[in-house]
C-alpha cells in the first residue's frame, strides 16, 4: 500500500506545477484575445521606374507609377498610376488606375481603368486598344485575363465582350461571354 501512495505524490507535485504555471499565464496575459498583425507598410517609393531583362539580357518590360507601397505582413506592393511597357517591334502598353502586385512579383492585379495599346505592326495599321475595368497580368509569360467586359478598338472596327485571355507574345486575344461588334474593312477603292 506504501509504494502505491508514494508513487503518487510526484504525480500530484507536477499537476499542481502545470496548474501554477496556467494560473500564472492567465495572470500575466490575461484573457483579451490577440490583435491581428498591423498592416503598416515599410517603404513607398514615388516616381519610379522598374526594368526587368530576359535571360538573354534584352530589356522585356519596364514598370512605370507614381507611388509604390510595400506591405511587410503579407509581402504585398501597391502601386499607383501603374504604366507597362512591353519592348517589342510592336510595343504594348497597359495602363490603370492601381496595381496589386504579388509576393513574388509574378502576378499583377490591375485596377479601374485598365487600358491595353498595342501599336500596329506596320506604320499604316492603326493601334489596338483594349479597354476593361480590371486584369490579371503575368508580365513574365506577358499573358492576362479578365471576367469584367471588354471593349476592343482599331481604327473604326470596335468589338465587345464579356471577359478575355490575351496573349502579348502571338498577338492574340480570346474574348468570351456574347461578343458583339462592328469590323471595318481596309479595302482601297480604285476607280
Amino acid at each position: 500500500m506504501r509504494d502505491q501512495s508514494t508513487s503518487l505524490v510526484p504525480l500530484a507535485m507536477l499537476l499542481l506545477l502545470a496548474a501554477l504555471t496556467f494560473w500564472l499565464s492567465r495572470v500575466i496575459e490575461g484573457d483579451k484575445p490577440r490583435a491581428p498583425e498591423r498592416h503598416d507598410p515599410d517603404y513607398g517609393v514615388e516616381r519610379f521606374m522598374v526594368r526587368r531583362f530576359d535571360i538573354d539580357g534584352k530589356l522585356q518590360h519596364t514598370l512605370v507609377g507614381e507611388k509604390l507601397v510595400h506591405y511587410p505582413d503579407d509581402d504585398t506592393t501597391i502601386v499607383t498610376a501603374p504604366h507597362i511597357t512591353y519592348h517589342q517591334t510592336a510595343p504594348t502598353e497597359v495602363s490603370a488606375r492601381m496595381a496589386y502586385i504579388g509576393r513574388d512579383g509574378k502576378e499583377i492585379d490591375l485596377v479601374d481603368s485598365v487600358q491595353i495599346v498595342r501599336q500596329g505592326a506596320s506604320g499604316d495599321d492603326p493601334p489596338t486598344q483594349i479597354d476593361t475595368r480590371s486584369l490579371k497580368i503575368f508580365p513574365d509569360e506577358e499573358r492576362g485575363l479578365t471576367r469584367d467586359p471588354v471593349t476592343i478598338t482599331q481604327g473604326h472596327s470596335i468589338i465587345r465582350g464579356q471577359g478575355m485571355e490575351i496573349d502579348n507574345k502571338t498577338g492574340v486575344s480570346v474574348l468570351h461571354g456574347r461578343v458583339k461588334g462592328t469590323l471595318y474593312s481596309k479595302r482601297t477603292e480604285t476607280p
